[in-house]
C-alpha cells in the first residue's frame, strides 16, 4: 500500500487550539493514530501532543546496552509501512530512525507539538468538546477538540518499578535503573549484577558481557525463554524471489500467524508447549547449568510473556562464562554487594535493578465528564479500546502475546470508522453504554489468564471486563480484525448523540 503523504483538511475558521482529534503520544500508537486519520478522516484535522521532546515514545526513552525489540520486526513494523529488512529482531536504533522516517514522509511530524503533557481533560456535555489542560514549557493551555485517541502506552516514563531492598543505601556502588541508564557508565572490567528475569533483563546480560563486564543474572523466579534467530531466513528467500514487496507480505502474514498459534497452543497444550520450551533450553546450554533452577517457571508457558533471546545470545555468555545466573531471594544489599538468603555473597560494582516498569493508565492525566471525575476501575471495557459512559475517547494498548503494532493499526482503523460514522449520521457524540440484557454481567479482570507483576499492579485501575461482546477484551488479533475493520459499529452498545440544545 502506497504512503499517502498529503496533509488532513484543516477547518479555516477555527483556532489553533481547538481541533477536531487530539493524538496523545507520539510512539507507535499516535504514529499510526495520526497516519490512518490522514488516510480514512481527511476531513479532520488533528494535533499530536507529545510529553517528551522527541518521537518514538519507548524507542527513544529506553538507552540502555542491547535494547532491541523482543517480538519480529515484520509484524511490529506498520501495516502500511512494513519492515523492510530481513533482520527480525532490530536494535532500539533502527526501531526509532523508523519511526522518524515514518513521521516524516507521511507528513505526521508537522502535526507534532512536543514537551506538550496532557495534564487533565474534562468532557464538556454542552458543546460536545474535550477541554484539556496540557503543560508546556512550565504554563499551562487549554485546547478543546471534538475525539480524543490516547497513544500513550501503558507506563510511566517518568520512573521505573523499583522496589527498595533492605540495605541499599549501604552499596558503594552505582544501583541503576535501565530506564534511567547513564549515558557514562563503564562496564569494562566492572562486576554487574543484574536483578530481574525479564527481557530487559535478558537484553542486558549479554550486551554487557559483550562490553567487557563480568555479569551475574540475579532472578526470584525463572522465565521461560525462546532462540530465535535475528534474521529471518525466509523473507531473504522470498524477497529473491518474489521480490521485496510479496516478500514483507508473506513474512508478516506467516509471522501473525505463528504467533496466534504459539499462544493458543500454550492455553490448550501448557504441558506440551513447556516441554518443547525446556528441552530447547537444555540443548542450548552447558551441562553443568541447571535448567530445572534456572529456566523452568511455576506457572504455564505465556501465562507470563515469553523472552526472546535472539541467535541464543543469552546461552553463548552463560556457556562461556562471561554470566552466570543465580536464582535466589535477596537478603541485603551490603557495601560490596548483595547477600543472599542462604548467606551466600555476590560481589558487585554495579547493581542493576531490571524490575519493571511502573504502569499507568490514560497518559498520568485526570479525566472527568462536566467535572465529575471519572473512576475507570468503575467502568467496564468496550472491546479493549473505550470505556463505559465515556464519550468520544478511545485509548491503544496493544497485544500481551504479539506485537504492539498489530493492535494499534487495528485501533486506529476503528476509530476512523467510528468518527466517519459520526460523520455520515450526523451525529457528535459516541458513548458506550451497557444494553438492559448487560447488567447481570460479572466482572472480570480487564485481562484474562495472564498474571506478570507489571500487569497485576496495574489491574486494580482498569475497567473490567464481561461476558459477553461488545464487553470483552479477547486480545486475538484474528477475531479483533474482524471486529473493528467489518463489525457494525451501530452495535446497540455504541450510542450516537447530538449535542441538545
Amino acid at each position: 500500500m502506497p504512503l499517502d503523504h498529503s496533509p488532513p483538511q484543516t477547518s479555516p475558521t477555527r483556532a489553533d487550539n481547538d481541533v477536531d482529534v487530539i493524538i496523545i503520544g507520539a510512539g507507535i500508537s499516535g504514529i499510526s493514530a495520526a497516519y490512518h486519520l490522514q488516510r480514512d478522516c481527511a476531513d479532520r484535522s488533528y494535533t499530536i501532543f507529545e510529553a517528551r521532546e522527541a518521537l518514538g515514545g519507548t524507542w527513544d526513552l529506553f538507552r540502555y546496552p542491547g535494547v532491541r525489540s523482543d517480538s519480529d520486526m515484520h509484524t511490529l513494523g506498520f501495516g502500511f509501512r512494513p519492515w523492510s529488512s530481513t533482520t527480525s529482531i532490530a536494535q532500539g536504533d533502527q526501531i526509532l530512525q523508523y519511526l522518524r522516517d515514518t513521521a516524516q514522509q507521511t507528513g505526521i511530524a508537522a502535526h507534532i507539538r512536543y514537551d506538550h503533557r496532557l495534564v487533565a481533560a474534562d468532557w464538556d456535555s454542552t458543546t460536545a468538546r474535550w477541554v484539556l489542560q496540557v503543560e508546556h514549557g512550565g504554563q499551562r493551555s487549554v485546547f478543546r477538540c471534538n475525539f480524543l485517541m490516547v497513544c500513550a502506552g501503558y507506563y510511566s516514563y517518568r520512573r521505573g518499578h523499583s522496589p527498595v531492598f533492605p540495605g541499599q543505601e549501604t552499596f558503594t556502588g552505582p544501583i541503576v535503573h535501565p530506564q534511567q541508564w547513564p549515558e557514562d557508565l563503564d562496564v569494562d572490567g566492572r562486576r554487574i549484577t543484574v536483578i530481574g528475569s525479564g527481557a530487559t533483563a535478558i537484553t542486558l546480560v549479554p550486551a554487557l558481557a559483550d562490553r567487557g563486564a563480568r555479569v551475574t543474572m540475579l532472578q526470584r523466579s525463572p522465565t521461560y525463554v525462546v532462540s530465535r534467530p535475528r534474521h529471518d531466513r525466509l523473507s531473504a528467500r522470498l524477497t529473491r524471489i518474489v521480490g521485496a514487496t510479496r516478500a514483507q507480505r508473506i513474512t508478516r502474514a506467516k509471522n501473525i500467524a505463528l504467533q496466534r498459534f504459539t499462544y493458543r497452543t500454550s492455553q490448550r497444550k501448557p504441558d506440551k508447549v513447556r516441554s518443547m520450551l525446556l528441552e530447547g533450553v537444555r540443548n542450548a546450554l552447558a551441562p553443568s547449568i541447571d535448567v530445572d533452577t534456572h529456566f523452568t517457571p511455576d506457572y504455564d508457558p505465556w501465562t507470563q510473556r515469553l523472552c526472546l533471546i535472539p541467535d541464543g545470545d543469552l546461552f553463548r555468555v552463560l556457556n562461556s562464562g562471561q554470566a552466570e545466573v543465580v536464582t535466589a531471594e535477596i537478603d541485603t544489599f551490603t557495601e560490596t554487594g548483595i547477600t543472599l538468603a542462604d548467606a551466600t555473597h555476590i560481589d558487585a560494582d554495579i547493581i542493576v535493578t531490571a524490575t519493571g516498569l511502573e504502569l499507568v493508565t490514560l497518559a498520568e492525566a485526570d479525566f472527568s465528564i462536566d467535572g465529575e471525575a471519572i473512576d475507570f476501575s468503575q467502568t467496564w471495557t468496550y472491546r479493549g479500546v473505550a470505556y463505559s459512559d465515556v464519550p468520544n475517547l478511545v485509548s491503544t494498548f496493544g497485544y500481551i502475546a504479539a506485537s504492539w503494532t498489530l493492535r494499534a493499526d487495528l485501533v486506529s482503523q476503528y476509530a476512523c470508522r467510528l468518527l466517519n460514522h459520526l460523520r455520515d449520521t450526523g451525529t457528535e457524540i459516541a458513548t458506550p453504554r451497557l444494553r438492559p440484557q448487560d447488567h447481570d454481567m460479572a466482572r472480570r479482570p480487564w485481562i484474562d489468564g495472564f498474571s506478570p507483576g507489571y500487569l497485576e499492579r496495574m489491574m486494580p485501575r482498569l475497567p473490567a471486563q464481561g461476558d459477553r461482546e461488545p464487553w470483552t477484551n479477547p486480545q486475538d488479533y484474528r477475531i479483533e480484525r474482524r471486529a473493528f475493520l467489518k463489525g457494525d459499529i451501530a452495535d446497540g452498545a455504541m450510542v450516537f448523540d447530538r449535542v441538545r440544545s
